[in-house]
């Protein structure tokens, strides 16, 4: 295994949960993390782990230490759900890097793995769910100055889908960005001899995946208030699929509310390439 270039890459989702995200025609989150990462290094390799299928064997100490570094994509798990043998095992998964100093990068989920694995805490966001475009998301005064952020916009929008979020920042964590309906949106914990850095937004989604998890959401949006009607959501989701194919059409632009924040890929993928070239690649001596 080279360890200069080898990533693990750890998609949470269960079969059931990924071959519904599938129906509604919507990329793997491993494959998005496989794009983002070879967008960045081309010639990297990577392992996928699938935690929540059955049969799955967790990498021990040994295995971990032979990666770079490891990516976690989004989940539709709960952290707070220990009863899972997935999220123990995720969990327990993250402490081993943390102990090993292995460099972390996460989404969403993966945001909420480092604060729990650290011995922060998550609960549901009292304002329920955060989905679609995250707007005003402001870096803070240490996101100003830390290394992930250098060269992004110092207020942002983002691509976001979550419930939860963290409550309780963990010894050694700094939260780097918040608006005001998250108030952790990134962080950065160093941990016993490791590095997680991670974000509740989504890089690595691009707006027709945004617009096909909208499709999958569509029941659990409906009661949340997000449409009255089934029409008013395909009226939405043809739309963001117009833009995803014709990035320059202004009126589109305008009637989204959308601008380079999610639709320029070095804009919105700023914080992984950050994590790639300072974080990664010194960790390997590069």
């Amino acid at each position: 295994m080279e360890k200069a270039l080898r990533f693990l890459i750890i998609d949470g989702y269960s079969k059931n949960s990924r071959d519904k995200l599938g129906e509604a025609g919507m990329q793997l989150a491993y494959d998005l993390y496989i794009k983002m990462l070879l967008r960045q290094l081309p010639d990297a390799k990577y392992d996928i782990l699938l935690p929540s299928d059955e049969g799955t064997k967790m990498p021990d100490e040994t295995t971990l230490s032979n990666y770079a570094a490891i990516l976690w994509t989004g989940c539709d798990c709960s952290v707070n759900d220990t009863a899972n043998l997935s999220v123990s095992n995720q969990l327990k998964l993250a402490k081993q890097a943390y102990e090993i100093g292995i460099p972390s990068f996460g989404s969403c989920w993966g945001l909420q793995i480092s604060a729990v694995a650290a011995g922060g805490t998550v609960d549901v966001n009292p304002k329920g769910r955060e989905m679609g475009i995250a707007h005003k998301i402001a870096l803070t005064k240490n996101g100003m100055s830390h290394a992930m952020y250098e060269g992004k916009p110092k207020v942002f929008e983002a691509f976001i889908s979550h419930d939860d979020m963290v409550v309780g920042i963990p010894e050694g964590g700094e939260v780097l960005a918040g608006n005001s309906f998250t108030e952790v949106q990134a962080m950065s914990v160093t941990h016993k001899k490791g590095t997680f850095w991670s974000v509740q937004y989504h890089p690595e989604y691009n707006l027709n995946e945004m617009a096909c998890l909208i499709i999958a959401r569509e029941e659990k949006l409906t009661k949340a208030g997000f449409f009255t009607n089934h029409e008013d959501l395909v009226h939405l989701v043809e739309r963001m699929k117009m833009l995803a194919q014709s990035p320059e059409r202004k009126d589109l632009r305008w009637q989204l509310s959308i601008d380079d924040d999610v639709l320029e890929a070095d804009v919105k993928q700023c914080e992984f390439k950050n994590f790639i070239t300072k974080l990664v690649l010194p960790h390997l001596g590069k």
